[in-house]
């Protein structure tokens, strides 16, 4: 089994994300705008389905409070999303 399929099962099944050591905080707000950008970039690339794609959507679902996941498909919408996707 390859090392992407594992932390996907981990994710999938325990609900929590890997440590990411590209955040060693406790604060966990990068975490979740780099996994939200990164899934709307995969997904303009390549598509909803792709693998990696599923896997950052799981994890920005996870990390970041749904109020904010809210306005951010809102303001991808309306075509005024601050992040460079």
């Amino acid at each position: 089994m390859k090392k992407e399929d594992l932390t996907m099962e981990y994710v999938e099944n325990y609900r929590t994300v890997p440590s990411d050591p590209r955040f060693p905080n406790t604060n966990q707000t990068r975490n979740c705008y780099q996994n939200y950008l990164d899934f709307h970039r995969c997904r303009k690339v390549r598509s909803e389905e792709y693998e990696a794609c599923r896997y950052f959507k799981k994890v920005y679902q996870i990390l970041c409070p749904n109020a904010w996941i809210e306005r951010w498909d809102e303001q991808i919408a309306e075509n005024r999303f601050p992040g460079r996707i």
